[in-house]
């Protein structure tokens, strides 16, 4: 975070020297998002929101690919992610006055598809329901002072533990889609054949996206899909046709997800509330402590922060988050969050909202290349996705292995989620874990009342399940 700080005067600088016009010319958009009290520009601005697009763009080649495979049109979830962004953006930016842009959130869109739809047997629209619900008590914690509470009570092995536990399905879970890791008889599972042309691209994929992050490549991951969608195009792939589907048009006018748009199943959410309950304390607690880290590292690497280290527009942010929740599935997408990219584009000289709404801008006109976002291929998306989900286990830093009590429930909640390729079994043996280990220690009062109660809800959830399955 440092190394960010240190990095604001100069991107500040060559942003200034791109010839960004002065704050005093920007009248009504210097008075309403404070230009000139953040020291910035409307031309620095512009590019800080152009960085931040480039860095997170990729969620619209993404987010369709994984959750059209819950029987959902592609090409309406390529508009629905657009819209649900720019919706979110435009809100954070003109509410909050931060500059945080906001799109579907990745970890929550495999669960959404993986352990919802294919491996619960939900129906999509009812798992829409799920999401949308889960907005709304978004929306009541982040008005009330419940959320402090939410923070402080989820003790941090928990939180980390699924986490990395989220993290690494993804990476399970995009490198089997991308036929790098296949079914085994013997070993159940195991690498695919490097003599496979595709299997062999994801590979060249999976060296060349972490040197392009590593060394900080503006838009790293977009240009992987990108280099690699493009390759796609000359790689034979199965049944006689490449890898990458040449697309009809580069064009199209923007469509309308008219397949996804209010498409809630709200009765059968009603109908299976109980089977939906920890998934909707997933859900929960995926958006609110991912958006607290994401509000947390920009709003401290842009040096926006009060003198007593609190936050402005906390309540804005979560708000937004939680709106932008309820809206993402009535158009038909999972979860929508602030993303933690925002950070490139404070590290370009963003300090407002105009930076938000100058990503929805790019949104827009992302719309109008659907075609493209349709034909990338699992090959193209899947080092992308294994580089998201290492990212998220950066929590692993902050964990004392030498404790049982930390290190157990999280390698349990781990390796369960992904042996098992189910999250719901890694956070139930995680959190029953922590709660026996706590005890044992002799540290039952330390165990806080939402752990117990959730801790009930993982009980009641397998017998449950025990009788229906």
């Amino acid at each position: 975070m440092q190394d960010m700080t240190k990095a604001q005067p100069a991107a500040a600088s060559v942003a200034a020297a791109s010839g960004g016009s002065s704050a005093q010319d920007g009248g009504v958009l210097d008075r309403f998002f404070k230009l000139t009290a953040r020291g910035t520009t409307i031309g620095r601005e512009i590019m800080a929101g152009a960085t931040t697009f480039a860095a997170m763009a990729y969620i619209i080649a993404v987010n369709p690919a994984i959750m059209s495979n819950a029987g959902m049109d592609r090409a309406d979830l390529v508009s629905a992610t657009a819209l649900a962004a720019i919706f979110g953006s435009v809100l954070m930016g003109l509410s909050a006055n931060l500059p945080l842009a906001v799109a579907p959130a990745m970890g929550s869109n495999i669960i959404f598809t993986y352990v919802i739809v294919k491996q619960m047997g939900m129906p999509w629209q009812g798992a829409l329901a799920m999401v949308a619900f889960t907005g709304v008590l978004f929306l009541i914690l982040s008005l009330t002072r419940l959320r402090e509470r939410a923070a402080r009570d989820v003790p941090e092995t928990l939180k980390i533990g699924i986490q990395a536990a989220v993290g690494t399905l993804i990476v399970f879970i995009a490198l089997r889609g991308a036929g790098f890791i296949v079914a085994s008889q013997s070993t159940y599972v195991a690498m695919g054949s490097l003599r496979s042309p595709p299997v062999a691209l994801t590979l060249a994929g999976l060296l060349l996206t972490p040197v392009l992050v590593a060394r900080r490549v503006p838009g790293a991951l977009i240009i992987s899909i990108a280099v690699l969608t493009l390759i796609g195009l000359v790689v034979p792939g199965a049944n006689g046709k490449m890898v990458t589907s040449m697309p009809q048009t580069l064009l199209s006018w923007p469509r309308w997800p008219a397949s996804t748009f209010i498409a809630m199943d709200i009765g059968y959410l009603v109908s299976h509330f109980l089977i939906a309950l920890p998934l909707l304390f997933y859900f929960l607690c995926a958006e609110f402590f991912s958006t607290l880290g994401t509000l947390i590292g920009v709003t401290g690497a842009a040096n926006l922060r009060r003198p007593d280290g609190s936050i402005p527009n906390a309540t804005a942010v979560f708000a937004t988050d939680a709106t932008a929740s309820i809206v993402g599935p009535l158009l038909g997408t999972s979860v929508v969050t602030a993303y933690i990219e925002s950070i490139t584009g404070v590290q370009a000289g963003g300090r407002t909202g105009l930076t938000s709404l100058t990503v929805a801008a790019f949104f827009c006109l992302a719309l109008f290349f659907w075609p493209i976002f349709v034909i990338v291929p699992p090959q193209a998306t899947a080092p992308a996705l294994v580089m998201v989900g290492v990212l998220m286990m950066q929590g692993f830093a902050r964990v004392d292995m030498t404790d049982l009590a930390t290190a157990v429930p999280i390698v349990l909640m781990l390796l369960v989620t992904v042996l098992t390729n189910n999250l719901i079994n890694g956070m139930a043996l995680g959190t029953l874990s922590y709660v026996a280990l706590e005890l044992a220690f002799a540290r039952g009062g330390r165990i806080p009342g939402m752990v117990w109660g959730l801790s009930v809800v993982f009980i009641a959830y397998a017998v449950v399940t025990a009788q229906i399955f």
